[in-house]
């Protein structure tokens, strides 16, 4: 099938298990799934099919073991790499399977990994080697049986009984509850228990090779042989059965078969595919590389409970929805070129494309030929491109490119040379209205019923795509290009009297792809923002939100097609939806079903004919599809699937599996070190269609996530304990599965293990020692420190009173000192102020001298008077006074004149004398008396030593010298 074709068919089809109404088309083929080798990544040859109890589907592959689950393949290796002809699932958890001389089962262990056990030990040693092919396993109840050529292995209750057949028989075949197989030349035999017992009378299948036996009805059965087609068997006789596919199975060679709901058989053959047939024994399909299978040689086939049909081929595996409503026909030889239009009429198919009209005979109930094919043929006359094809009152009229032709069978009739006829709509009971290149083309009925080219309108030429006439008998027309027009026409409606050109001023968001339709009578325009709708009173257009709202993504659907009743074909940049308008007030839009379809049909000229109350003939690009909208219809009751929880996988440096299939496995711990994981989870749901998953992990996140499509999640660091993962799954966004559930521990990390919590034990207990130990020192260190600083404080108390008894004394001697000294200074004053007042007294008596007379009234002599007034003199200078006030000065005044002396060295002593009166702050005249000179000579002393002291003119004298 062609490669669009890879894209996943979303229809509604949910599977009823396990009762689902097939009803096969005969008609195209069912949609096809390709699975190729470059999907699943393992060798060529699928020998064997087969479904566990998840609903997983296993394949018996060239290189191993493969599975499936609706999402991811896995690939296993048998031991030795044997080819695995054949595989079982018993529906309890295994899956056994079989090569050459090995055979054995795989099963999921507790972390969930799928691991391959061998039964061959168990086998007698006298049937030992085992050296054949084991092509048919069959599970039984409590047994399995293996089969090759040679032998039946029994495998029951741990042990294996074996069949020996001594001949030669062919396959193996279960078909309800019994058991058959063919020795070739002789007949059928049963196996009853371990016993093999012939069937009467089924001698006449000769050496025909039986591949087949499948349950048909009331209690026989259907065989299928490679050389002489089909037989019945009813429990008593074997006869052949008269069926349209016997031809067809000899000469394509029938290699294996399976039944279809109970209604149908496909049968796969070596050399032409699968061909179908009804239990009346008509084909109703036949479906092979020509029509989307990858190889034409059937390996094996296998029914779903979904009645899909699993085909193993000799390269690739197909699966074959048989119970969808889209069938599909295409042309693969590129023959009629892109499909623009198609319609059924009169018994024929016709395809209006880009190189011209083809048809075909349309016989889908025709029940005397094999198959319903189709042959194509170019119409005579009508190459070049076909834009529309319409049928009007019985009549089927091709607008084209060189202008518009009637049908008639397998020629066409032109009826008009206007070019490029675009669509055709009904105006009045005998007259059709047509939009071309140039403007617009009127139609009117002959006598004969034929349509007849009438006239073009006048007074308006413009490309018209789109026309459709409103209720005031208005014509609106949509330009290719450029927008919207509103013609009036005359009274015999040959002339356009008046055109208005509408755009973004009228309230349009443009003029570019602006389309008019009739949607339930009433006149919509489309466009890039959605539908509009014209006021007559404002003459503006104005959203139509209330449709708007109820299309949600198809509001800005480009075309409108009418459907049966009240429903619409809404098609949106090539995305397909039926809407139902059938209930007021109520809009409801069915996509799902037709996503196969989205970008397959030619963009802006997509056509859906009806052919009948329930089918549906859509045009796509190189071919059609066939819909039956009834076949499409839910039943009340549905089982969805479980979701599959699949791998788990550690992607903290690089991935690595932690669990294969995590919904089988049990207490799945994982290292703290891989605590960044990512978990796949799949749907089992195999019938096309829209699915999608949401996610809750407890204890990590807070609520379900949003829904997506994707079918794996990662979760980063997380931290120890144990997490409940819950995943579920939404069809269509309809239908909801139940929630599945894994759970799984992250272990703590080394430092946090068992291991490590009995080290953190004994290593509280050991710090709890140390401390305690380092406590007793540091306690016993601490009672030291205080005992030690208890007898330094007191030894700083005795020092402090000691300093402070010392202090007391040196203060008690200073103020002794202090008063030593002013008891000196006293004494120094004392006597200074003695020698002043001898020294005065002296200067009395020497001034009373002067004045003194003898007896006789005269003064006394000179010399008498020199001799008193020496020893006056003497008495003033004398230096034993000043001894002793020096003596005295230098006991108040410590050190004066060793300071004064050192700082000024040329004083001399009478200097120093008046340095020490004036420190003793005396006066001018008691220095005068002391010095024994005048007041004057005093100042004169006082001015040179200031000159000698070099002071400042500003400095007090007498202050510097008691700062001294």
């Amino acid at each position: 099938m062609r490669k669009t074709l890879c894209i996943f068919i979303v229809l509604v089809l949910i599977s009823v298990w396990p009762a689902w109404s097939v009803d096969i088309k005969s008609v195209g083929v069912p949609y096809i799934q390709n699975y190729t080798k470059a999907t699943y990544q393992f060798g060529n040859q699928n020998w064997s099919v087969t479904r566990d109890e998840h609903d997983i589907m296993y394949f018996g592959n060239a290189e191993g073991l493969l599975t499936f689950d609706g999402k991811y393949w896995q690939q296993y290796h048998m031991p030795n790499g044997l080819i695995v002809r054949s595989v079982s699932a018993d529906g309890k958890g295994k899956v056994y399977a079989g090569g050459y001389g090995e055979f054995g089962y795989w099963r999921n262990d507790s972390k969930g990994i799928l691991k391959y056990t061998s039964l061959v030990s168990l086998v007698p040693k006298s049937f030992l080697p085992v050296t054949e092919e084991i092509w048919k396993i069959y599970c039984d109840n409590d047994r399995v049986l293996f089969q090759s050529f040679g032998a039946i292995y029994i495998y029951s209750e741990g042990k294996i009984e074996v069949v020996n057949t001594h001949k030669p028989y062919l396959f193996l075949f279960k078909s309800g509850s019994r058991f058959f197989a063919e020795q070739l030349t002789k007949g059928l035999f049963e196996l009853k228990g371990s016993k093999l017992e012939y069937i009467e009378g089924s001698g006449i299948l000769g050496a025909s090779g039986v591949l087949s036996i499948l349950p048909f009805q009331h209690g026989k059965y259907l065989i299928g042989t490679a050389k002489n087609g089909l037989f019945i068997y009813d429990g008593k006789t074997v006869k052949p059965w008269a069926n349209q596919a016997n031809d067809f199975l000899t000469t394509y060679q029938l290699n294996n078969g399976a039944a279809i709901a109970n209604k149908y058989f496909a049968y796969g053959t070596i050399l032409n595919g699968i061909v179908i047939i009804d239990t009346a024994g008509r084909v109703v399909q036949h479906i092979n590389k020509a029509s989307g299978m990858q190889n034409n040689t059937v390996l094996s086939l296998y029914t779903d409970a979904g009645q899909n049909l699993w085909a193993g081929l000799d390269n690739g595996i197909d699966r074959i929805e048989v119970n969808s409503p889209l069938y599909f026909y295409f042309d693969k030889t590129g023959k009629f070129g892109t499909v623009y239009s198609s319609i059924i009429f009169d018994k024929k198919i016709y395809l209006g494309t880009n190189q011209g009209l083809f048809y075909s005979d349309w016989l889908p109930d025709s029940h005397n030929s094999p198959f319903q094919t189709f042959d194509f043929k170019l119409i005579p006359g009508s190459q070049g491109q076909v834009w529309d094809l319409s049928l009007q009152d019985n009549r089927l009229l091709c607008g084209h490119n060189d202008g518009t032709y009637q049908v008639n069978g397998a020629s066409i009739k032109k009826i008009s040379d206007v070019t490029g006829g675009w669509t055709i709509k009904k105006m009045a009971p005998d007259a059709l209205m047509q939009g071309t290149y140039t403007g617009l083309v009127i139609y009117r009925k002959d006598p004969a019923g034929n349509w007849q080219y009438s006239h073009k309108l006048t007074g308006f030429s413009e490309p018209s795509r789109y026309v459709e006439r409103d209720a005031k008998g208005q014509i609106w027309v949509s330009h290719a290009y450029k927008g919207i027009y509103k013609l009036t026409l005359s009274a015999d409606q040959r002339t356009v009297i008046s055109h208005v050109y509408y755009d973004r001023k009228h309230g349009l968001p443009g003029s570019y792809n602006i389309n008019v339709f009739d949607l339930d009578n009433r006149i919509v325009f489309s466009s890039d923002s959605g539908f509009y709708v014209y006021d007559d009173i404002t003459d503006r257009f104005y959203k139509y939100q209330q449709l708007n709202n109820k299309l949600g993504t198809f509001a800005t659907s480009s075309k409108i097609i009418k459907a049966i009743g009240k429903k619409y074909w809404f098609i949106n940049q090539g995305r397909v939806g039926l809407a139902d308008m059938s209930v007021p007030g109520k809009l409801t839009i069915d996509t799902n079903r037709f996503s196969i379809l989205n970008g397959q049909m030619v963009q802006h000229y997509e056509t859906i004919n009806r052919i009948n109350n329930s089918t549906y003939l859509i045009s796509v690009d190189d071919g059609f599809v066939i819909l039956n909208d009834a076949d499409a219809q839910l039943p009340n009751t549905i089982k969805i699937p479980d979701v599959l929880i699949r791998r788990i996988e550690n992607v903290t440096d690089k991935v690595s599996l932690i669990s294969e299939a995590a919904e089988d496995s049990n207490n799945i711990e994982i290292p703290y070190a891989e605590n960044n994981i990512r978990i796949s989870y799949s749907l089992p749901y195999y019938t096309q269609a829209k699915i999608r998953f949401q996610y809750y992990l407890e204890g990590y996140s807070h609520q379900w996530s949003e829904w997506t499509p994707q079918s794996q999640k990662e979760f980063t660091n997380l931290n120890q304990g144990t997490y409940n993962f819950k995943v579920r799954a939404k069809i269509n966004d309809q239908y909801q599965s139940a929630v599945s559930t894994i759970t799984f521990t992250v272990l703590p990390p080394w430092y946090a293990g068992k291991i490590a919590m009995v080290f953190y034990v004994l290593l509280a207990v050991l710090l709890f020692y140390l401390i305690r130990y380092y406590y007793g020192l540091k306690l016993k260190k601490h009672q030291q420190q205080i005992q030690q600083k208890l007898q330094k404080e007191k030894e700083e108390f005795l020092k402090q009173e000691a300093v402070a008894n010392e202090q007391h004394i040196i203060s008690i001697k200073n103020e002794q000192l202090q008063a030593d000294l002013a008891s000196k200074s006293r004494e120094l004053a004392n006597s200074a102020m003695n020698i002043v007042y001898k020294n005065e007294l002296l200067q009395k008596i020497s001034d009373e001298l002067t004045h003194l007379k003898g007896g006789d009234g005269k003064k006394l002599a000179d010399e008498q008077l020199r001799r008193i007034q020496k020893v006056i003199d003497e008495g003033m200078s004398d230096d034993r006074d000043w001894n002793i006030f020096e003596t005295s000065f230098n006991e108040a005044h410590e050190n004066f004149f060793k300071k004064l002396k050192a700082g000024h060295p040329d004083l001399v002593p009478n200097d120093l004398k008046l340095c020490a009166y004036l420190r003793m702050n005396m006066s001018s005249k008691e220095m005068a008396s002391l010095l024994n000179i005048s007041l004057r000579g005093v100042e004169i002393r006082r001015y040179r030593l200031r000159k000698k002291l070099n002071l400042e003119h500003d400095k007090n004298l007498t202050e510097f010298l008691i700062e001294l």
